[in-house]
């Protein structure tokens, strides 16, 4: 039985990765999108779907990188789509990525809020997966005020639990966000503090999904029995959707 491994962080494998060229220019940048979209998440969630025209060294038209969470699927993908005309009259070329043209370096980060969610509601479904908070601190920092506003800054931690029902299997992730504005006004306040507070959800649902596994058992893109495991991930975790962070300071979210 095929086995296939899945972890809610940037794929960047090559075994994972398609390009796609020969792509004519009889349609709009949109359409290739839309039309290639269509074809290869047939075989399975995307993470990546980019479509870029041709340098000017090249006939008119546009080639694709396309990027799957699962290596089978993205096999599964190529051995199906290359040769075959797909989205237009003439064949296209579709091959997995190879080391001398794989420049991806994101390995290890963390999947965005957008891209667990969508990962998550795929394999397991909405049911399948719940989270409960369970506690959330703030506090304000030193800003400091002029004629006709004042500059505040807010500091945001959450505690959350991820549980999989059907799995039996519950685990925890923390997060802390930090920000400064403005602020003219309670309604200004308030905005910011709702922005901190959905931001810090978010960053602690992503720490919490980081040590996730999905374990995908079946033959193809239609018959999967998917599995949940735990580990523990000792290496530091980006909180965030692109950039690295500094270390927050000690914050205690722990409760009795």
């Amino acid at each position: 039985m095929e086995v296939d491994i899945l972890e809610f962080k940037v794929p960047v494998e090559n075994h994972k990765t398609l390009f796609v060229w020969d792509i004519q220019p009889d349609h709009t940048e949109a359409q290739v999108y839309a039309g290639l979209l269509d074809v290869f998440s047939s075989f399975g969630p995307l993470h990546l779907l980019k479509v870029c025209p041709n340098s000017a060294l090249h006939p008119p038209g546009f080639y694709a990188l396309i990027r799957f969470y699962s290596a089978s699927q993205a096999s599964e993908a190529q051995r199906h789509t290359d040769g075959r005309p797909l989205i237009q009259n003439l064949p296209l070329k579709v091959r997995l990525s190879s080391k001398h043209t794989h420049y991806l370096s994101d390995n290890g980060r963390p999947l965005s809020h957008a891209h667990c969610l969508e990962l998550a509601n795929h394999y397991l479904g909405f049911n399948g997966w719940t989270f409960d908070i369970i506690t959330v601190r703030s506090e304000g920092l030193p800003g400091f005020t002029s004629s006709q506003s004042r500059w505040r800054r807010l500091k945001f931690g959450c505690m959350l639990q991820l549980s999989f029902p059907h799995h039996g299997l519950t685990t925890r992730g923390a997060a802390m966000v930090e920000d400064g504005f403005t602020c003219t006004g309670p309604d200004v306040l308030l905005q910011n503090r709702r922005k901190l507070q959905k931001r810090v959800r978010e960053k602690a649902l992503v720490q919490a999904f980081s040590s996730v596994l999905l374990i995908l058992l079946g033959k193809s893109t239609s018959t999967h029995t998917v599995g949940v495991y735990m580990y523990t991930d000792l290496r530091p975790v980006s909180l965030d959707g692109d950039d690295e962070e500094e270390a927050p300071d000690e914050w205690d979210l722990t409760v009795s």
